[in-house]
Parts: structure tokens; C-alpha cells; sequence
């Protein structure tokens, strides 16, 4: 058999030993649990009952939010914006949800939101991608259900393709249903069903940054340090994906895939 990674130019290997790393390893659980010195898991069980129905309504508010900016680019094209910027706006917001607490949730989630998937449009553009194709651009908000592992053991379980597989469907439907009519509202139902996957992966992040920033002592600089790594883990998920995505466009996805599962694995055993 065919080694496939000789079918990679060396820079495209690095390239994509790198977005193994940050796809199968994304544990923004580990993180967090490692700024505030506590699990994060643990802290999440011990938020007040109403907690979880504060964070489901701001997820659902949030993931809205972006599905509007994804259409809009989809429309229009995207928006110039700077990484630095969304990191700088990150880290404001999340000042104020350190300060306030679950309370702030529901009007700093949809704001950290949207600079993500800014900055997620923005490093998919750097990888080629053209954000006028729907595909492209639905793909993007689908990193956000992609950066929702749980903790390591579900990377093990679901690795990235799998998680990939089941939210492409979904993006599939959407892209058909646009190229039929043309058009896709905000409460399609084929986008409905896209943003219910995204939401139900990204919601448990959502409650381990917000387990995080509710520890007492974490007050409104932690809560920006958390708002940063939070920011930080969806950037590092986005460029890993559109990084295979990249090299899937000029190698074909048989070969990248082989590739990458040969990565995957050596990190296992290494």
C-alpha cells in the first residue's frame, strides 16, 4: 500500500500534522480547568438550576445571531475585519461576563459569537475558501459544532471526520435548498435543523466557559482570560478544518483522509 503522505508535498504534511493536532485535540474543558485550577465539569454541575435554561436561551440567541451574519455574507460577501480586533472585543466581553456573571450571559454570548465566526470567516478565506458559496459559508458556522468536544474521551469516541459527517448533512440540505429557490430564510427548516447540530455541541462548551467565569474569584479579569481562550479554541478549530478542507481541494478527499488518519494515529501512540 501506498504511503499517502507521499502524496503531500512536505509543506502540505506540516500543514496537516498541525490541523490533526488542533482538531483531535481540542479540549477547551482542559484548558479552562488548567486557568482556574478547577474542573470546569465539576464547577458546571454545581451552577444554580435556572443556569442551564439562561445558557439554552442564549445559545439559541447566539447561534441566530450567526446564521444571520452567514447569510448576510452569503449575500453580500464578507466584511473586511482583523484578528486582532475580534481578540480585543473577545477579551471586553468577556470583562463584562466575568464582572456580572450567568446574569450577563445572554448579552455577551451572541456578541462573543459573532466575533468568532468574524474571525472563522476570516481564516476560511485564508485557506481559499470562496465565502460567496454557501457550502463555504454554512461550513464555518458548522465549526462551531465542530469545537464542541466535551473532554478527550469524546475526541477519541467522535473524531473530527465523524463529527464532520453528520454536521455536513445538514450543511448538504441547506446548500440544496438554496440552489432550488435561490434563497434560504432564517427559519428554513432545513437551516433550522443545521442550527439545532450546531447547538447541541456548542451549547456544552458554552456551559464550561460559563461554569469558568462563574467562579468567584475569577471576577472581570478572569473572565476576559476566559473569553480569550474561548475565542482562541474556535480559531484553532477553524484552522485546522478549512487547513483539510484546503488541501482536500488539491489532493482529492481519498487522499487526505488517509493522510490524516495516518497522523492521527502516530499522535496516538507518540
Amino acid at each position: 500500500m501506498v504511503d499517502p503522505l507521499l502524496s503531500l508535498a512536505k509543506a502540505d504534511v506540516g500543514a496537516l500534522r498541525n490541523a490533526v493536532k488542533l482538531l483531535e485535540h481540542p479540549s477547551l474543558a482542559a484548558r479552562l480547568t488548567n486557568m482556574v485550577g478547577k474542573p470546569v465539569g465539576i464547577v458546571g454541575r454545581a451552577l444554580p438550576a435556572q443556569a442551564s435554561q439562561v445558557i439554552a436561551k442564549a445559545t439559541a440567541k447566539s447561534l441566530e445571531g450567526a446564521f444571520k451574519l452567514a447569510l448576510l455574507t452569503i449575500r453580500k460577501g464578507p466584511q473586511p475585519s482583523s484578528q486582532l480586533l475580534h481578540r480585543t472585543m473577545a477579551v471586553t466581553s468577556g470583562a463584562a461576563g466575568g464582572a456580572f456573571g450567568v446574569a450577563s450571559l445572554p448579552v455577551e454570548l451572541p456578541v462573543s459569537t459573532i466575533i468568532m465566526l468574524r474571525s472563522i470567516l476570516d481564516i476560511a478565506r485564508g485557506e481559499g475558501e470562496n465565502l460567496t458559496d454557501p457550502e463555504a459559508t454554512l461550513s464555518c458556522v458548522a465549526v462551531l459544532g465542530l469545537g464542541g468536544r466535551t473532554a478527550p474521551d469524546d475526541a477519541a469516541r467522535t473524531g473530527y471526520f465523524v463529527i464532520r459527517g453528520l454536521l455536513a448533512q445538514s450543511v448538504t440540505e441547506a446548500v440544496r435548498f438554496i440552489a432550488e429557490r435561490g434563497v434560504i430564510e432564517e427559519g428554513s427548516p432545513v437551516l433550522v435543523r443545521l442550527m439545532t447540530q450546531v447547538a447541541s455541541r456548542f451549547g456544552v462548551v458554552v456551559t464550561q466557559k460559563t461554569a469558568a467565569q462563574a467562579i468567584p474569584v475569577i471576577g472581570a479579569l478572569g473572565g476576559a482570560a476566559v473569553n480569550y481562550v474561548f475565542i482562541d479554541h474556535f480559531q484553532s478549530v477553524a484552522r485546522g478544518h478549512f487547513t483539510v478542507r484546503r488541501l482536500e481541494r488539491q489532493y482529492g478527499k481519498d487522499i487526505v483522509f488517509a493522510a490524516y488518519e495516518q497522523l492521527r494515529q502516530d499522535f496516538e501512540r507518540n
